[in-house]
């Protein structure tokens, strides 16, 4: 089996299985600085096309080659799950995203990839969002498979939907009463059981500015990875991952450090408490880099 750290991910950029330039999206030819995507059978296309998208998935999966970019599916249901493990050069996928993950689904999507050697990233979008005794009993169905789970994600335009409501712009998720709660509530459930959580999309893929601000939203709330729309955002999503260089500075420090507490930059630094966000700094730079704070 395959480990993905969360960080390899960076951002995730959804592409439709009857896109007409799936193949060398897939094979990274198109968008060489993407690290990973997935090929969505589920709400990126019609019922209608749902056929000719399997037909393209099939076609396409035995000429994939080894690529750095990680290779997601996305199936409709676990029936169309069942379907893609049969296909020929399924080994070339790095793994699925389980979509409408829930207590209804989970023992029949945790059943089909149990001989399976797939990683596999869980989306948690139905009414378990709004309750912490269901997000509970999934993190416990979930536990035995952490080492196959790289990340968690939540559907938030299907937050969104239930609630009646559609973000402005202006605005992040962290701004609005109950998704900041339903975000939070995930973070608390999973985040300290070794799970981390995905960013959610930010629709207005037109808005840089706003895309970076919510990119760094995330970060500051401790999501990891961003899922994208559209490949301008790649470039976007690299920048803001690049870790400032005093921050790097902190991280080296506690983890080298011969105190329990120490000063550093006129703020407190202990080794026993910080260590964690230390880990996810020094990974974080190995991948994407350093930059000045507030630059991009």
């Amino acid at each position: 089996m395959k480990s993905i750290h969360p960080w390899e991910l960076g951002g995730t950029l959804f592409v439709p299985a009857n896109h007409k330039h799936l193949a060398p999206i897939a094979e990274g030819k198109k968008f060489p600085s993407l690290r990973s995507m997935v090929i969505d059978t589920e709400d990126g296309i019609l019922e209608s096309d749902v056929e000719k998208a399997l037909l393209s998935i099939q076609t396409l999966l035995p000429i994939l080659k080894p690529a750095k970019l990680l290779r997601f599916i996305r199936p409709r249901n676990p029936q169309t799950l069942e379907i893609f493990l049969s296909y020929t050069g399924i080994e070339n996928i790095d793994g699925f995203v389980l979509p409408k993950f829930g207590l209804e689904n989970m023992e029949v999507y945790l059943r089909i990839l149990e001989n399976t050697p797939h990683p596999f990233i869980p989306s948690i979008e139905g009414n378990e969002l709004f309750d912490v005794t269901q997000l509970t009993t999934l993190r416990n169905t979930l536990l035995p498979y952490q080492s196959r789970i790289p990340i968690l994600r939540f559907g938030a335009e299907d937050m969104l939907r239930q609630l009646g409501l559609r973000r402005d712009c202006s605005l992040s998720l962290f701004d609005m009463s109950v998704p900041s709660y339903v975000i939070g509530s995930l973070l608390a459930v999973f985040k300290p059981h070794g799970f981390e959580i995905s960013g959610g999309v930010y629709r207005c893929f037109n808005d840089h500015e706003g895309f970076k601000r919510d990119v760094l939203r995330d970060l500051s709330e401790g999501l990891v990875s961003k899922t994208i729309i559209h490949p301008d955002q790649i470039a976007l999503v690299e920048s803001c991952y690049r870790v400032p260089a005093d921050e790097l500075q902190e991280a080296q420090a506690l983890l080298k450090a011969q105190s329990a507490v120490f000063s550093f930059n006129n703020t407190m630094a202990e080794a026993a408490t910080q260590q964690q966000w230390g880990n996810s700094i020094i990974h974080r730079e190995k991948i994407f880099g350093t930059k000045c704070r507030g630059g991009f």
